[in-house]
């Protein structure tokens, strides 16, 4: 919303700014990639899977894998949530799309493409490097992927178990990138930076991801037992790739993220018997998923909250288990977190083996430093948040490597990003000055009081995804745990989504202020009223409009002298202000918002 920083009152909301509406559409907004959800969960109601699997893949590039492992950061933001306590299951619809999809090579482009004569390297095969690929490589750029594992995909491949993620929905989505005609460097190892520039490339993209898993090198005991401490994303790696293939009965998980979830249920299917994780924090504290959490639970895998590490317990250089202290969170003024041990005797629990999962770290020993890279807190490249240029300015990183440990959709919006700024700077133009999102706007008017869409709110609780049974899958890490939505609940999941891309458009030359809208709103977030102050504003509208992240929707004066606000906040889409208005005043017009990227590659779909 434009603000004026003289005048006292708000200034009518400007609806050809495409970030307005986008920011209202509240998934897609959270969504770091911006993927138009409530459009792909359309056409999954209509039974249109391949175009919901290709308005996937033209934003997030990997919806069978994303559509199991997501972070899942649209889910919170679902408008659902203002009606009944879970949202929309967004992720898992992700996924009915993927397993339901046809053969769609077709609309897949294939390379070689005509050479535009410029040459570009990635290192790091991961979701960040491949996605510059897809966009890089139809406009004729020369991709060459450097990788040291033997296949693409990066972390995905080496950190995600199977029984999360099959082999064979990693592969297909790998390889309709690798299939554009992608130069292929696996088992290849990059270890100079000055000598990759000298091989004439144009743009370097680095998407090496956090390859170093944090240790507790100082803990009492640690390196008697070494060959018994494993780093969980190296021992994650060991096992996706067939290297380690059994553990000890009793297993000790350190930490609470997603990695410790994945490594103590990897070590359930590897013989351990008594799996405990134990992490520092409080249980509301730990950094892992909800549903990851509780699928661990479900596996029968107790988490021990509170226990700090003390020490390695050995005996005759043999490993026995772990001491730990009982600590209690203890939080200042300003909210931040102190562990304090509490007056309890310390914790000892058995172990054959350990797994440290408490963090990745960077690590670019094949960065030269006199480059021109600057490098800042943590050892951590300099990077522009917008462009992913580098102090050295034919050099971008992107995903983890960028800025540390985050999530394959935000290392997918990162590559994105970097093509368009790649693309910018081959071509000698401004890397800031990046061309705008495609964006459009349309009436869904049938008839005076009918809609193209499904416009009904009623209660309608979420649906549970089936799993396979613990007997089969704790004997064989290759069975995917979770089996999905099948078509029919996948339906019904996709019509509890609102619509919340279907707009309420305010013609102000047609209200006659009778009110109408106000008496029907099912959520009194329509006001007409004095314009003023936003802040004063707020507080009188039907129902206050506390949240100050979302933009109120106001009118330019009314005859009357008022103006109609809206409270976006807790707007549901429903359309009957339209359906009520006798002059047509409000309408309900689909808003579809693609991100800014190099190359928009997907053929149309028709919706």
């Amino acid at each position: 919303m434009c603000h004026d920083s003289i005048a006292a009152i708000l200034k009518p909301t400007d609806l050809t700014d495409p970030e307005y509406f986008h920011k209202v559409v509240d998934c897609q907004y959270a969504c770091p990639a911006h993927t138009p959800v409530p459009e792909y969960i359309r056409m999954i109601a209509l039974g249109r899977y391949d175009d919901a699997y290709m308005i996937n893949w033209e934003s997030n590039v990997f919806p069978g894998v994303l559509g199991r492992t997501c972070d899942r950061p649209c889910e919170p933001a679902c408008r659902r949530g203002r009606v009944e306590e879970k949202p929309v299951a967004i992720c898992r619809l992700k996924r009915v799309a993927a397993d339901n999809k046809t053969d769609v090579s077709s609309r897949i482009p294939k390379g070689p493409f005509p050479s535009n004569g410029k040459k570009i390297a990635l290192i790091g095969g991961g979701p960040a490097s491949l996605t510059v690929a897809r966009d890089l490589a139809p406009l004729g750029y020369e991709i060459h992927l450097y990788d040291e594992q033997p296949s693409g995909g990066g972390f995905m491949r080496s950190q995600i178990p199977s029984f999360r993620l099959p082999e064979e929905v990693l592969n297909e989505e790998v390889n309709f990138i690798l299939d554009m005609g992608i130069h292929q460097h696996f088992d290849t190892y990059v270890s100079s930076l000055k000598d990759t520039l000298g091989k004439g490339y144009d743009a370097i993209f680095i998407g090496t991801g956090a390859p170093r898993g944090k240790d507790l090198p100082k803990l009492p005991g640690r390196w008697d037992v070494q060959d018994h401490v494993h780093l969980g994303i190296n021992w994650l790696a060991s096992v996706a790739f067939g290297h380690t293939e059994k553990i000890g009965k009793k297993v000790i998980v350190v930490g609470g993220g997603n990695t410790a979830m994945d490594c103590c249920r990897t070590a359930r299917r590897l013989g351990g018997e008594e799996v405990k994780v134990v992490v520092r924090s409080p249980f509301e504290d730990m950094k892992a998923s909800a549903w990851e959490i509780e699928d661990a639970q479900h596996e029968d895998i107790p988490i021990l909250n509170c226990h700090n590490p003390k020490a390695f317990v050995v005996e005759n250089g043999v490993m026995k288990g772990m001491l730990f202290t009982k600590v209690q969170a203890v939080y200042d003024a300003q909210g931040k977190r102190s562990l304090v041990p509490v007056n309890e005797p310390d914790v000892f629990i058995e172990a054959d083996d350990v797994l440290m999962a408490i963090g990745q770290d960077n690590a670019f020993p094949w960065i030269e430093r006199d480059l021109g890279i600057e490098f800042g807190e943590w050892e951590m490249p300099v990077v522009d948040k917008v462009t992913l240029q580098s102090t050295l300015p034919n050099v971008f990183f992107g995903g983890d490597a960028a800025f540390g440990p985050q999530n394959v959709i935000t290392a997918v919006a990162h590559g994105h990003q970097a093509a368009v700024s790649i693309q910018l700077f081959c071509e000698g133009m401004n890397v800031h000055e990046r061309p705008d999102p495609m964006t459009n706007i349309y009436s869904q008017k049938m008839g005076i009081h009918e809609w193209s869409y499904d416009n009904s709110v009623v209660d309608d609780h979420r649906y549970k995804v089936p799993h396979a049974s613990k007997e089969m899958t704790l004997t064989n890490r290759m069975i995917e745990v979770e089996l999905g939505f099948d078509k029919h609940i996948g339906y019904k999941e996709a019509q509890r989504c609102l619509n919340c891309d279907v707009q309420t458009v305010f013609d102000r030359s047609r209200c006659i202020e009778c009110d109408a809208c106000v008496d029907i709103c099912p959520t009194s977030c329509i006001t007409f009223t004095n314009n003023g102050e936003e802040e004063d504003l707020r507080t009188r509208l039907s129902m206050p409009a506390l949240n100050k992240t979302q933009d109120l929707y106001v009118s330019d004066m009314l005859p009357t002298g008022r103006i109609m606000v809206k409270d976006e906040d807790v707007c549901l889409h429903c359309g009957l202000c339209a359906e009520r208005c006798p002059t047509s005043a409000w309408d309900m017009q689909k808003f579809l918002y693609q991100v800014t990227k190099a190359s928009h590659v997907c053929p149309s779909v028709v919706v």
